[in-house]
């Protein structure tokens, strides 16, 4: 089952023309040039065993499977700064000197659209660089406009949006999002539970393009937005980059359960200085954060299958708004475990890390993969793509996986079967069959 190949220019469309953003625009920039290789992405540099060991068949990703080439790529964006991304990028003071130069034609040349944006849904930014409209499906089909006009402007054949601006309060999924006539029918009325995430994940889908979530915002996951990307035949996923504390937590908790060592207590901090670290301090975007940082632990280590171990684990997750760190975000674990004869021990991980660096190759992939699974024809939520999220969409009745381990397995066969290769089980019975 062969993916259609790809051709012509692949529109990347952008909500949120900040550090994440321009980060991956100016790394896409540097890995076309020569200046810097694509280190952290996976499209770009894993390999993937094909058949059996004994084959030694392992191609690069991007050399298995169809994929969008770099120098295709072409960037939009919207923002409520008119700061075009040379100016963004050096507000956010993620990149060097050096590497912002290097980059600065192609920044500059991202001037952003006027954002859908509401200060109710994001209290601590406000800009007024933003779009007005009597409701919200109006602002839908401004955004639409958009996308035609970035289309024939820029000559794209294909195009994937992906969310890299804030993190909206916390909403939790009601009537008007059962279906999407009744969500329809909430923009027309100016319905609050409408929040500017929705009105672009709408107009993307409308406009026939893959809609990624990166934050933890509700949008994706109502069945109204999942019901139009099946009507569309449209890929979607989500949701909420899975960059820095929370990739520690994937890696470190599948480890602690296979070995059945137990877990007392999980308490998480981060301090950080940069927009995001500023939109979070306030208490309803911290919610939505919260909650999809949380949700790891409960799904990795199963307390109700493995209650002797897990059942009591007590959770604490913190972020604090630190202006002096910028983006070199600090994550810090304190983990209690248990072993042999119920004996206590811990682990303590302080991560340093930059959250714009490891976001934007993530940012690569998914647009990428998006990319592939829309030529491949995959409509709805991509599970394939959990390996990216915190908090991964998943289908009616499903619980997400959250082991990295067990996604990038499931993202590697997903990729063998688009390509017609075997699934691989790891369960290597074949290779000793003829001992006696």
């Amino acid at each position: 089952m062969d993916s259609k190949a790809p051709e012509g220019k692949l529109g990347v469309l952008i909500p949120g023309l900040g550090a994440v953003s321009t980060t991956f625009i100016a790394g896409v920039d540097a890995i076309i040039n020569g200046h810097s290789a694509p280190i952290g992405s996976v499209t770009q540099m894993a390999t993937i065993r094909l058949g059996k060991r004994t084959e030694n068949r392992s191609p690069k990703i991007k050399e298995f499977v169809p994929l969008a080439e770099l120098q295709d790529l072409v960037f939009g964006a919207w923002d409520i700064f008119e700061d075009d991304g040379y100016q963004a990028a050096t507000r956010a003071q993620v990149l060097e000197p050096q590497d912002l130069e290097r980059a600065r034609p192609l920044l500059e040349s991202v001037k952003p659209m006027k954002a859908v944006f509401d200060k109710e849904y994001v209290k601590n930014l406000d800009g007024v660089h933003k779009k007005a409209a009597p409701n919200k499906m109006l602002l839908a089909e401004m955004l639409i406009d958009d996308i035609k006009s970035f289309r024939k402007t820029n000559n794209t054949t294909r195009d994937v949006m992906i969310w890299c601006a804030s993190t909206e309060v916390y909403i939790e999924p009601s009537d008007i999002h059962s279906n999407l006539e009744k969500f329809e029918a909430a923009m027309l009325a100016n319905d609050p539970l409408i929040a500017p995430s929705m009105i672009y994940a709408y107009a993307a889908l409308k406009s026939g393009v893959p809609f990624l979530m990166g934050a933890p915002n509700l949008a994706i996951d109502v069945p109204a937005i999942q019901e139009l990307a099946m009507a569309e035949g449209l890929p979607i996923a989500g949701k909420d980059f899975k960059t820095g504390q929370t990739l520690m937590k994937t890696i470190l908790a599948p480890g602690l359960k296979s070995r059945m060592l137990g877990v007392e207590g999980w308490f998480s901090t981060n301090i950080l200085g940069n927009r995001d670290g500023e939109v979070l301090d306030d208490p309803g975007s911290f919610k939505s954060k919260e909650v999809s940082k949380k949700g790891a632990l409960d799904y990795i280590l199963q307390p109700d299958t493995y209650p002797d171990l897990y059942k009591d684990l007590y959770h604490k997750v913190r972020i604090n708004y630190y202006p002096p760190r910028g983006d070199a975000k600090e994550g810090w674990d304190n983990i209690d475990i248990f072993g042999w004869m119920g004996y206590k021990m811990q682990i303590k991980v302080d991560f340093l890390c930059r959250d714009s660096i490891l976001a934007a190759p993530i940012v690569l992939d998914l647009v990428l993969f998006a990319d592939l699974a829309l030529r491949h024809k995959m409509r709805g939520i991509q599970e394939w793509l959990s390996f990216y999220f915190k908090a991964p969409i998943v289908g009616p009745g499903l619980y997400p996986e959250h082991d990295i381990f067990i996604q990038l397995t499931k993202l590697k066969n997903t990729l063998r079967w688009m390509m017609g290769e075997e699934l691989i089980t790891h369960v290597g019975h074949e290779y000793y069959d003829s001992y006696e």
